[in-house]
């Protein structure tokens, strides 16, 4: 791929990546705010400025590493909202609803992709192009987002789903995992599929699981879009 090539594909994943982290984490941060605690709020996080959830190795350096080399896939994160869920109203069930608020909005941000994909045909036909891949990325990378977020492993927010429904005690233990989160999803993404190569056999749970949501998802959005995606 040439430099013209590459700069014209990786402006196709820039706008829906800082859109997509900047809207998730700025709905956790909405989401604790309203419900009582303003600590995200008091830190200038409740906003649409990607500046404010950039977190610079993770959502530029490492992207932008997988990108540049040709990574099967892109790996990244933002820099994650504070939350002191005692602060919360009712902190067990607005954990989860904090929680929630971040991949719902993924959800939505996908499904107005779709929706403006039906646009294209009003640009000229070379921006049109360029229009419906980066929505099409959109719709995959929010997507992927949610899915992936709903994850029930320490500290994603499907992991604070289920502390909210586990009984106290068993969510106290529960929630001692996530010193060990980051470990964790480092093997499910990549040590597993290594070592499934290794043995000959597919290991790549992070595929399994994203895959079945997505072939659910995939044809509502093409519904919505009116067009092949």
């Amino acid at each position: 791929m040439n430099l013209p090539d590459t700069i014209y594909t990786a402006s196709t994943w820039i706008v829906p990546i800082l859109i997509a982290i900047t809207f998730h984490e700025a709905a956790h941060a909405f989401a604790a705010w309203r419900l009582g605690d303003d600590t995200a709020h008091r830190l200038g996080r409740v906003t649409f400025n990607p500046l404010k959830h950039v977190d610079p190795f993770g959502t530029i350096l490492l992207p932008a590493l997988l990108f540049l080399t040709k990574a099967p896939f892109l790996f990244g994160w933002a820099k994650p909202v504070p939350v002191a869920f005692q602060r919360l109203g009712k902190p067990r069930r607005d954990m989860a609803l904090v929680a929630i608020a971040g991949p719902l909005t993924n959800v939505v941000l996908a499904v107005v992709s779709a929706a403006l994909i039906r646009l294209a045909g009003l640009l000229p036909e070379d921006m049109a192009l360029w229009f419906v891949q980066t929505l099409y990325q959109s719709i995959l990378l929010n997507l992927i987002l949610a899915i992936f977020n709903m994850f029930p492993i320490p500290p994603l927010d499907g992991s604070r789903v289920v502390m909210s429904l586990l009984p106290k005690a068993l969510a106290w233990q529960y929630a001692k995992l996530e010193r060990f989160g980051f470990l964790i999803l480092l093997g499910i993404i990549f040590l597993l599929p290594m070592l499934g190569r290794m043995m000959g056999t597919d290991l790549n749970l992070f595929r399994w699981a994203v895959a079945a949501p997505l072939q659910w998802l995939m044809p509502i959005l093409r519904a919505i879009a009116g067009a092949p995606l």
